[in-house]
C-alpha cells in the first residue's frame, strides 16, 4: 500500500505493540496481499473490471452484500471508495478488504482505479473520479442501492479526490451530476490544504509551482456542502491532522454543514485504513463502526475492538499495551 509524504516533520514515538504489528503488516505490497487473502470471500459477491470510461485505468469493481444481508435490496447505501498513493501508485485489487468490510455489513461498494501521475496530472485524476462517481450514481438503483443514499469515501490522496467531488461542484457538473446527489462524504487522513507542495511526487501530480489555489479542497468548504465524516490518526506524521482534518471540520461547521470527526491516538496514517480489514481489526480504532453509522448501517459486535486490543481473540500477542480506546469524537 503506497503511502504519501506530505506535511509532518515530527515523528513521535509510538510504544504500542498493536500499532507496530499492524504497521509491519501494512508497510509493503506483499503483506497487503496477505491481508486480502485472509479476508473472507463468503461474505459478499463481487463483479470485477467494469468500464466506466474508455481509458485502461477507467475500470472499477463492485462489491455486493449477499441477498440475506440487511438492509434489503433497494434500501442499501452505495459507497464509492478511492484509495491513496500520492496520485502516483495504487490499484483497486489491493482494497478487497475495504470492499468486504462494507459489503458484508450491507453496503454496495464501488472501488475504481483512476489515471495516475506522471502520465496524468491534476485535474485528470479528479475528472476520472467524477466519471466513476457518476457511474455509481447512475447505477445505484440497478445495484440494489437507494439512489438517495450514495456516498463518496477515500483514504489519503483518495480522500482528496472524494473531497473535491463533494465540495467543488465543477467536477460532477462536468459529467452531468451534482454534489447535491451525495448523502455525504467520508475522508480518512485526507490532504485538504497542502500548498506549497514539498513532496516530489505530489509536485509532479499537481504541476508545481503552477498549481492553482482552487485545487485545494479547503477552498470549497461552503454552505450547502454534503455532510461529512472526517477521520484521522492524531499522530499521523504524513498528513497533518490539525492542518487538514481539523481545519476542514472547522470551516465546514462554520458554514453550517453537519460534520462528525473521529481522531485516534492508537493508529497511524497507514493503519487508519488497515483497521478496516477483518483479519487485523485488532490493531486499533475502531474505524469501521463510525463509518457504518454515518451511512445508516448498524455495526455488529465483531466490528468493534476490545478496550484491551490484546484481549481480542485474533490478536497474535499478549504483550502489554495501553487499555484506553484512545478515540476522540466530535459533532
Amino acid at each position: 500500500m503506497p503511502i504519501p509524504s506530505f506535511f509532518r516533520a515530527r515523528r513521535p514515538a509510538v510504544a504500542v505493540v498493536a500499532l507496530a504489528a499492524g504497521a509491519a503488516l501494512l508497510s509493503a505490497c506483499s503483506p497487503i496481499k496477505l491481508v486480502n487473502r485472509l479476508t473472507p470471500d463468503d461474505t459478499f459477491s463481487v463483479e470485477n473490471d467494469i468500464a466506466y470510461g474508455a481509458e485502461p485505468r477507467q475500470r472499477l469493481d463492485v462489491y455486493q452484500p449477499l441477498p440475506q444481508t440487511a438492509p434489503s435490496a433497494g434500501a442499501r447505501p452505495l459507497i464509492v471508495f478511492f484509495y491513496g498513493g500520492t496520485w502516483s501508485t495504487g490499484e483497486r485489487a489491493s482494497y478487497k478488504f475495504v470492499g468486504e468490510a462494507l459489503a458484508a455489513r450491507g453496503a454496495v461498494v464501488v472501488v475504481p482505479d483512476y489515471r495516475l501521475s506522471p502520465q496524468a496530472t491534476y485535474p485528470v485524476f479528479v475528472r476520472d473520479s467524477a466519471q466513476a462517481m457518476k457511474w455509481g450514481l447512475d447505477n445505484a438503483a440497478r445495484l440494489g442501492a437507494d439512489p438517495r443514499r450514495v456516498y463518496v469515501m477515500g483514504h489519503s490522496s483518495g480522500a482528496y479526490n472524494a473531497a473535491m467531488l463533494a465540495l467543488d461542484a465543477r467536477w460532477l457538473d462536468d459529467v452531468g451530476a451534482s454534489p447535491k446527489q451525495l448523502a455525504g462524504w467520508i475522508g480518512l487522513a485526507g490532504p485538504y490544504d497542502f500548498l506549497p507542495i514539498g513532496n516530489p511526487e505530489a509536485q509532479v501530480a499537481f504541476n508545481w509551482p503552477r498549481t492553482p489555489r482552487d485545487s485545494q479542497p479547503i477552498e470549497h468548504a461552503t454552505v450547502g456542502s454534503p455532510p461529512a465524516l472526517l477521520m484521522a490518526a492524531s499522530k499521523d506524521n504524513l498528513v497533518d491532522p490539525v492542518r487538514n482534518t481539523q481545519q476542514m471540520a472547522r470551516l465546514l461547521r462554520a458554514a453550517g454543514v453537519k460534520v462528525e470527526t473521529r481522531e485516534f491516538d492508537n493508529l497511524s496514517h497507514v493503519t487508519l485504513i488497515g483497521a478496516m480489514a477483518k483479519p487485523i481489526r485488532w490493531i486499533g480504532g475502531p474505524v469501521l463502526p463510525p463509518i457504518l453509522s454515518f451511512v445508516g448501517l448498524a455495526p455488529g459486535t465483531a466490528d468493534t475492538i476490545f478496550d484491551d486490543p490484546l484481549s481480542h481473540p485474533s490478536h497474535p500477542s499478549r504483550s502489554a499495551v495501553p487499555t484506553a480506546m484512545n478515540e476522540r469524537t466530535s459533532q
